[in-house]
């Protein structure tokens, strides 16, 4: 394996500046999440979720932003969950993005809600048949016996609910409602384009932070 110390990238494809960006941070967010679907980047609505449990240890996983509006940012998962469990105890979180082929990365922070029930309904809706199964069939974070023993849990969901499942009521949508946003740009000698959000007195304040 190459030697990691080796490994080194100059960043040069674009700027960011104070004058370029919007003084709204979700309208700026959805100019770059569009750009990275333009582009055709892989996955472009992944992101990272970093939550904190009882015992103060953080963990992170991949979710899929599903909905984005001025009140924040929507992903679907198990409540019963590790993240699900971490959130109860503790309803602060953070998100980013990394659009590696853009140079860019968005990180947010801020406090965690469950979505209405009705939202949940129509989003479970309007997936996939396996999807809706897999919710059913998988008890997410937790031990199972084998590959086998999930897919036979998978086969008798399917038994039981046919082309209908309906929602369980552990499956549900998170909203994240950001205090504070950061938009990074990649830059040449590691001097990179930061700029932060912060919500204060009713307003976004925009500041650059040294990379």
């Amino acid at each position: 394996m190459k030697n990691l110390a080796d490994l080194r990238k100059s960043y040069e494809r674009a700027t960011l500046d104070e004058a370029s960006s919007p003084d709204n941070p979700i309208v700026f967010f959805k100019q770059w999440l569009a750009q990275a679907i333009e582009a055709q980047i892989p996955e472009p609505n992944a992101m990272t979720l970093a939550t904190v449990g009882p015992e103060g240890r953080p963990s992170t996983r991949i979710v899929l932003v599903k909905d984005c509006n001025e009140q924040g940012l929507v992903w679907f998962t198990n409540y019963d969950s590790r993240k699900g469990k971490e959130l109860l105890a503790n309803p602060w979180a953070a998100l980013q993005f990394h659009w590696v082929e853009l140079e860019r990365v968005v990180r947010m922070e801020g406090r965690v809600e469950k979505i209405s029930p009705e939202h949940s309904d129509a989003y479970f809706q309007s997936r996939p048949l396996e999807s809706r199964l897999g919710a059913w069939a998988s008890p997410q974070s937790q031990v199972v016996a084998s590959r086998e023993a999930l897919e036979q849990s998978f086969a008798e969901v399917k038994a039981k609910y046919g082309d209908h499942p309906p929602r369980p009521k552990h499956w549900g949508g998170y909203q994240l409602s950001p205090a504070c946003w950061e938009f990074w740009q990649g830059r040449p000698s590691r001097l990179h384009d930061r700029l932060c959000y912060q919500h204060k007195n009713g307003a976004w304040q925009r500041s650059r932070l040294a990379p």
